[in-house]
């Protein structure tokens, strides 16, 4: 049974935060920010906002754009997220009630590429008939658990979140290939405590996110490369057939990179990272949906995803559009 993008949906917080800002009470500039990332600004939740709020909303712009009867048979709702409100009840329980959809709910912890995982997982729950149609979203509040002192990370994470519905869709369409992988021995790269003080090997952790930017840098180009090319080959395609390239909106030079080894043009890629920062797992469906809404994407194109992060994980699928 093929299974795809049936709706998508996205929401931003209003609050703006620019390099200039961050200039302000930081030792950085907007030349050393947009030199090193791409990035010039990003969103941010207000106080009162948590990760089950902008997931709401998301749905909320979803139904906007494809109506009330989009939530019709959906049986499963699925957060990825790297800041859920609570450990529990987790966060897709809270956006079920709030829908009052009749659905199984549980939120997922991959890293940046949460959004991708999810989507695998939904495509084989759908294949296998264990749901008929799945809510997916992505929502982050990475401002909460950013360490505003220190620049190697404040500067890179926005909030955000993106949601969408997979379900059937005709043949010929929809998901052909998923890739996703997980390497637990680069986790002190990446990290943010929970309940444990530290991680096995003895890797301290704190409340807010800890990178090393550098062993970071090196895994996600190799990723993006290694991984890109195995989802177009497991699709039956060749790197010339992708119609668009979807990263997960983290560095430019990392997309930058990614796209130069698949040998597109930047045409062929969408880029919002400028404005939105690193949004995790709701960065590739607010990319998406900014490539719809400018008319980068038709029935028919092939989208090729890819995503990597804390784990350290990574994932890449390619997608046929559908649009009915």
């Amino acid at each position: 049974m093929p299974v795809g993008l049936l709706a998508l949906g996205t929401y931003v917080p209003s609050k703006v935060l620019t390099n200039e800002d961050l200039a302000s009470f930081l030792d950085t500039s907007d030349e050393w920010i947009t030199s090193r990332t791409g990035i010039k600004e990003r969103r941010i939740a207000e106080i009162n906002e948590f990760a089950y709020d902008l997931a709401v909303k998301a749905v909320e712009g979803l139904l906007a754009r494809h109506g009330e009867e989009a939530l019709e048979g959906v049986d499963q709702v699925v957060v990825a997220t790297n800041a859920p409100d609570a450990f529990f009840p987790n966060t897709a329980a809270l956006v079920q009630n709030h829908f009052g959809l009749n659905a199984a709910a549980y939120d997922l912890l991959a890293g940046c590429p949460g959004w991708l995982y999810a989507l695998a997982q939904a495509t084989g729950q759908v294949q296998m008939g264990l749901a008929r149609k799945v809510l997916v979203i992505g929502a982050e509040v990475l401002s909460k658990i950013t360490d505003w002192r220190d620049r190697s990370t404040a500067v890179l994470f926005g909030d955000g979140a993106g949601a969408a519905i997979v379900g059937p869709v005709p043949e010929g369409f929809g998901f052909r290939s998923f890739v996703l992988g997980a390497d637990g021995s680069g986790g002190g790269a990446l990290h943010m405590g929970a309940l444990a003080s530290s991680l096995p090997g003895g890797v301290r952790t704190g409340r807010t996110i800890y990178m090393n930017g550098r062993e970071v840098f090196k895994f996600a180009v190799r990723v993006m490369d290694t991984a890109t090319v195995e989802a177009i080959e497991k699709a039956g395609l060749k790197k010339e057939d992708i119609s668009l390239f979807v990263p997960h909106q983290a560095n430019l030079r990392i997309v930058d990179a990614a796209r130069a080894r698949l040998g597109l043009d930047w045409e062929r890629v969408i880029v919002n990272l400028h404005k939105y920062g690193n949004t995790s797992t709701a960065s590739i469906p607010i990319a998406l949906k900014e490539a719809l809404e400018a008319g980068k994407v038709h029935s028919g194109d092939h989208l090729l995803f890819v995503s990597f992060g804390a784990g350290l994980t990574w994932a890449a699928a390619v997608h046929t559009w559908y649009e009915a």
